[in-house]
């Protein structure tokens, strides 16, 4: 079994090799160039060396004296011999770590695409310590055997070269050789044999390190408040520490056949020098060979150290490779149509769900999926605001990502202007459609580089639009530096609110013509909330500046939309006003009059970020 996975490490990783050697060949063709000449540049050095001692050193002594002529030869040689074997080296080197980091950053973008092709539904089953492991570290592991590579396949040469140097010089001499040379290529494969196993546990390791890391410091809040400060770092500890015992093995094989790779070329130069000086007796070699031999046996020992770090590596880099083979193998990306509505279009959109049905596909093959929408269908007609309403868990926010293509459904059709949302190219359903979501995200970057993030055409003007729409012009100016004013790591130089309006006003500066608000002012003062809806429902000319689908719960808001959809348990049960679902529905009226005491308790308990008055006054006191 052990010979078996041995061969598959082996055979998986040559594969993975030859991959790199077609995406990057002529890089590779320049490092392996200078790794066969520094190879043949160091057998060369051999008998170099040994005529050096048998034409010059050796007549030197015979004589008592040294010839100019012969030393400044012997001088030049040796010099142009060094001086090729340091172009080899340079040109080597210089190859395999342009060719490796060219790889590692080609493959990091690739992976960090795929992430963004990939729906949201894929995501929900992989963890984000995992998916920045793939990214970062898996990564690298998977081309880390590429700096080695060239200095191998030189070696190979090279060895090719000094075998058959040897035979050239004597067969005795070569059968040393040829038991020296494959004894070490099978000391380096017992070596990756035995460390495959290490490797592909450590990588593991790694990944659960990073993603027990990355969900402690993003739930910090829950770890502080709950108390859980000591068992969290227990439970990073103790992975941690298996890390640590997984790469100690790792070290400690390491440590046991390092020695011996360094001790057998030893044992062979002992070897050539003990059958060389019989040799030297039978009058069969000269000393200018023999010390070529043994020179030569001394040089190969670092360098035939290439070939055992790429079979050494070769067990990481499989692991490595096949995390990362995961995520760009992986299906259920959305492919976008070709179809585009006109951006110039000033009217806003008309927003259709037309039977929908949708549900989450399961953590695990083997479970059944969650059914989380049936049979919805409902309009957002242009210009108007259409609330949804329903008690937790009815599919209000599913029903705001498949409004604007985070997911697809599974039966059904949702359109734009009566054009399918998944006929619709990337650009035209962004430059159409925008979410603001329920939990906002700001970026570590100035207010103003938040709101525009590097989009075309929104300048200062276009920006201070968003912010007095999205009432968070006020606040934003008061800040020491204004727009260029960092907001820190999501945004935590800002209050809730503040930031919820940034994300809006994000939103507004690309000039949507339908607005999707998933309680997106839930940390906002309901005057507030009522002047921002009040702005979005008319542009300063007077007519509908977009059509707004908003997830609500305040009485308030709900009484401002056009009309309301109220579900319950993924289905639509009624819609119409406000006022005839209260009239009517009795579900609908236990639920809002249930979110209006909530309010109440809220506003008691914690008072909201901001206080303002009502819409006709649009004046507003900044957060303090």
């Amino acid at each position: 079994m052990a010979s078996r996975t041995s061969r598959d490490v082996l055979g998986r990783g040559l594969a993975v090799l030859w991959q790199a050697i077609r995406e990057e060949p002529r890089i590779f063709a320049v490092a392996v160039t200078g790794s066969v000449l520094f190879g043949a540049m160091t057998v060369g050095s051999a008998y170099v060396v040994g005529a050096v001692v048998g034409d010059v050193v050796v007549p030197a002594i015979e004589r008592g004296s040294v010839g100019a002529a012969g030393l400044a030869l012997a001088a030049v040689a040796l010099f142009g011999i060094s001086v090729l074997r340091i172009a080899g080296i340079f040109g080597r080197r210089l190859g395999a770590g342009y060719m490796q980091y060219r790889l590692q950053a080609a493959y990091r973008r690739r992976v960090t695409r795929r992430y963004l092709e990939l729906p949201l539904s894929w995501h929900h089953r992989n963890a984000t310590g995992t998916l920045l492991s793939n990214a970062n570290s898996d990564v690298e592991a998977a081309w880390h055997p590429i700096a080695p590579l060239p200095f191998a396949v030189g070696t190979l040469v090279m060895l090719v070269g000094a075998v058959a140097s040897l035979f050239v010089t004597d067969w005795a001499l070569a059968l040393v050789g040829l038991a020296v040379f494959p004894a070490l290529f099978g000391l380096n494969v017992a070596y990756s044999r035995r460390m495959a196993p290490r490797q592909a546990r450590a990588q593991r390791l790694r990944a659960e390190v990073s993603g027990i890391a990355h969900e402690s410091f993003d739930g910090a809040l829950v770890v502080k408040t709950m108390g859980r400060e000591a068992q969290e770092t227990g439970r990073f500890a103790a992975r941690a520490g298996e890390l640590r015992d997984a790469l100690v093995a790792v070290g400690r094989l390491r440590g046991v056949f390092d020695p011996l790779l360094e001790t057998l070329p030893s044992l062979g130069t002992l070897a050539v020098l003990v059958v060389g000086t019989l040799r030297l007796r039978q009058g069969a070699i000269t000393v200018a060979e023999l010390v070529s031999v043994a020179f030569l046996f001394t040089v190969l020992a670092f360098p035939v150290r290439a070939i055992g770090w790429v079979l050494a590596e070769l067990p990481r880099s499989v692991a490595g490779w096949d995390r990362v083979r995961r995520v760009l193998d992986a299906t259920g990306e959305m492919p976008y149509g070709d179809t585009t509505l006109d951006p110039a279009e000033p009217r806003p959109a008309t927003l259709t769900f037309a039977d929908v049905h949708f549900g989450y596909e399961p953590a695990e093959a083997h479970l059944p999926g969650t059914q989380v929408l049936g049979e919805v269908s409902f309009d957002v007609p242009a210009g108007r605001t259409v609330a949804l309403v329903g008690p937790t868990g009815s599919g209000k926010s599913t029903i705001a990502s498949l409004a604007v293509r985070l997911v697809d459904p599974r039966a059904g059709t949702v359109s734009l202007d009566g054009v399918d949302v998944r006929q619709l190219t990337a650009a035209s359903l962004a430059g159409t459609a925008a979410l603001v979501a329920q939990v906002p995200f700001v970026f570590d970057d100035t207010v103003r580089a938040n709101i525009t993030l590097d989009r075309p055409g929104i300048g200062d003007e276009d920006v201070w639009a968003a912010l007095r729409l999205a009432e968070a012009d006020g606040f934003v100016a008061a800040l020491p530096e204004g727009l260029d004013t960092k907001v820190g790591e999501r945004g935590t130089s800002l209050s809730g609110g503040q930031r919820q309006r940034l994300t809006l006003a994000r939103a507004l500066a690309g000039r949507p013509r339908l607005l999707v608000l998933d309680d997106a002012t839930s940390a906002v003062d309901p005057r507030v909330e009522a002047a921002i809806l009040a702005g979005l429902r008319s542009s300063a000319g007077g007519a509908p500046a977009a059509s707004i689908l908003v997830v609500a719960y305040r009485r308030a808001t709900i009484a401002l939309a056009d009309e309301v959809v109220y579900l319950e348990q993924g289905r639509v049960v009624a819609s119409g006003p406000h006022a005839e679902l209260l009239a009517t529905v009795p579900g609908y009226a236990d639920l809002v009059t249930a979110y209006e005491q909530a309010e109440v308790d809220h506003a008691k308990d914690e008072p909201y970020d901001e206080v303002a008055p009502l819409p006709s006054g649009l004046e507003i006191e900044v957060d303090r």
